[in-house]
């Protein structure tokens, strides 16, 4: 595949995320106002997006909790910066088996529940994207599989097209994007569609190049893409997938770390990005001209 660049590049800040990292740095924000505040500093730096997901206020730990969506929505709408919505629809799709001799009954941390119940804060709150992982997998630990069946993606997918929210598909292997193109031959997602390509998590695609190009092999020339690797690679990602020709991904979900021993914030992430996307010589695009690349409908929640 010949290089070609991207010159007008999207960044998305995910400003949070599910994962356990909330005591391993200050800045990792836990209520609606903190994930709200720290959501309008990386648009102000620069991110057209931001990815949310909310925390228990108390605890850190994740949550579906449809109050605390309608609050953080409602700041960031309420904020003096324009920026895209994007929350996650990941949640409530975690089985913990039991262990290898005895796998059932379930273990704590499984939560199930349907697509209705999945969605839920989607149609409440009328995000312009939304997020649709698009396959079932391993993850690092022992007994957990994130579970995204053929047949609750095609009903996640379908709400979703109904609701005029755009998903973004969420992209561990190369499968997940087989599978998409075939949720948008079946009609369930509309084309030109949106995906993100998220790169080393255990044990989805690994972060090299040569897998990462594959993955971008995948994704139809119409489509547009977003990638993103964990940790130290984040902003080396940056790079990749500007140079080919997608859109970046930054931000506390994925990585704490601003240089050796600094603690990132989220505005400082996207800061970085941007600086090294103008480098390259593109040009970062802000919120509206991404509405207009992604035919995005901005609605007033429910």
């Amino acid at each position: 595949m010949p290089l070609e660049m991207n010159r007008e590049v999207f960044i998305t800040c995910a400003v949070t995320g599910s994962g356990s990292t909330q005591d391993r740095s200050p800045h990792v924000p836990r209520s609606p106002k903190e994930i709200a505040e720290s959501a309008i500093a990386a648009a102000k730096a620069g991110a057209a997006v931001v990815h949310c997901h909310v925390r228990d206020p108390e605890t850190g730990a994740p949550s579906r909790e449809l109050s605390l969506y309608r609050e953080l929505t409602d700041r960031v709408r309420e904020a003096d910066v324009d920026v895209v919505l994007n929350l996650t629809a990941g949640m409530g799709g975690d089985i913990v088996f039991g262990g290898a001799e005895a796998p059932l009954p379930l273990a704590e941390g499984t939560d199930m529940i349907g697509a209705t119940e999945r969605v839920a804060h989607i149609a409440e709150c009328r995000p312009e994207i939304c997020t649709l992982d698009c396959g079932t997998m391993n993850f690092a630990e022992a007994d957990y599989v994130m579970t995204n069946t053929p047949g609750m993606l095609t009903a996640m997918g379908r709400m979703m097209t109904e609701l005029g929210v755009k998903p973004e598909i969420e992209a561990f292997d190369t499968g997940h994007l087989w599978y998409a193109r075939q949720l948008v031959k079946d009609g369930v997602l509309e084309s030109p569609a949106l995906v993100q390509l998220c790169m080393g998590v255990p044990w989805g695609a690994p972060d090299d190049l040569n897998t990462f190009m594959a993955m971008v092999n995948n994704v139809p020339d119409d489509w547009a893409f977003s990638a993103f690797a964990l940790g130290r690679h984040q902003m080396p990602y940056v790079a990749a997938s500007v140079l080919a020709g997608g859109n970046v991904r930054v931000g506390l979900e994925d990585n704490l770390m601003l240089d050796r021993g600094v603690l990132a914030t989220n505005e400082a992430l996207v800061s970085r990005s941007v600086e090294i996307i103008e480098r390259l010589g593109a040009s970062v695009i802000g919120p509206e001209a991404v509405r207009q690349k992604l035919g995005l409908t901005k609605q007033a929640p429910r």
